[in-house]
């Protein structure tokens, strides 16, 4: 080709510079090295002695060597694109549960899991959400790689979340993941489920965490992290929803006849309950005075029949107050 070119000054043809490009797709796919390759053209045009002026011998050269990477690349985006599909599909069927298992298990492997094991997942939201490439969950990915070289990770994006998959006997891993998730979205939070074993744990694991970020939300939970582990007596206060609602509504009904509604009296209760039932914690958090407080737990004892301060109607009253904010009552269901 170089030769023929030479002899008359053309530029190569098209069926050349097609013929070169299907070389360079070929030896991408054959996973051979550019490198080596455009030193071996370059030692090709080594070979060639063009009369009089090196000119025509270095166009065909430079148009040869451009046509073939050109393949090359294009090759190696489309692998890449055929990749990021397969690792797509793979964590859809991994965190939903969408394929068999058996299957699951043995795709995997190709990324990093033995889903023989068992493992935990944590799912960070932060004020943004994360997408692939960005530069934070770069950042963040990079950390917990770098903290952990080796350890079978698998970080990835889902819906604008970041979710770290990990072993379950290394939960070092989640907590590294989750400060690295907090400091790098300034107030982001992290939802740990716990670790449970097999393909279908993943899937168990990633519920738990995603539950945990809903309850943070309903509750008003404070804390940048939030492990299932340490909120599994809500998912059983609400297992019968319809025994809570009955509940909830029995208790803290009669308060929707207070003025102004039932939602200042159920946010006092709220706050009481959550200063572990100090009047002073609780006024100073509603910014009201001791006695304007005493006076509204006054006034809840009589709507509802249930005194606050009664160890009896205390575990009621808290009970529906939970209930309450799990619900989203009054205003309806969350």
């Amino acid at each position: 080709m170089l030769v023929a070119a030479c002899a008359t000054g053309r530029r190569l043809t098209r069926d050349e510079l097609e013929s070169r490009r299907a070389e360079g797709e070929r030896a991408a796919e054959a996973g051979l090295s550019l490198r080596s390759l455009i030193r071996e053209h370059l030692a090709a045009a080594q070979l060639v002695r063009p009369l009089p002026a090196p000119g025509p011998l270095l166009s065909a050269v430079e148009q040869a060597v451009d046509a073939f990477v050109e393949g090359y690349e294009r090759a190696q985006q489309q692998a890449v694109r055929q990749e990021e599909a397969a690792r797509r599909e793979f964590i859809d069927d991994l965190l939903y549960g969408g394929s068999d298992l058996g299957r699951l298990a043995e795709r995997a492997e190709r990324f990093g899991l033995r889903l023989s094991q068992s493992h935990g997942v944590a799912v960070a939201t932060g004020p943004e959400p994360y997408g692939d490439g960005y530069p934070v969950a770069r950042g963040i990915e990079s950390a917990v790689l770098a903290r952990f070289p080796g350890r079978q990770i698998l970080l990835t994006t889902k819906e604008g979340r970041l979710i770290c998959v990990a072993p379950g006997d290394q939960p070092e891993v989640l907590a590294h993941f989750a400060k690295r998730a907090h400091a790098a979205t300034d107030g982001g939070r992290v939802g740990i489920g716990r670790s449970h074993p097999g393909p279908g744990g993943v899937v168990h694991s990633y519920e738990e965490a995603l539950n945990a970020l809903d309850l943070a939300r309903r509750m008003d939970l404070d804390g940048p992290v939030l492990h299932a582990a340490d909120l599994l007596v809500f998912p059983v206060l609400t297992r019968d929803r319809q025994a809570m609602a009955d509940l909830v509504e029995s208790t803290l009904g009669p308060l929707r006849a207070a003025r102004g509604g039932a939602r200042p009296l159920l946010d006092t209760l709220t706050a009481y309950f959550d200063s572990g039932c100090v009047s002073t914690e609780a006024a100073r958090r509603l910014s009201l005075s001791v006695r304007a407080l005493t006076y509204r737990l006054d006034r809840i004892h009589t709507f509802t029949r249930a005194d606050p301060a009664d160890p009896l109607n205390r575990y009621t009253l808290q009970t529906a107050v939970i209930g309450a904010r799990l619900l989203g009552w009054p205003d309806g269901d969350a």
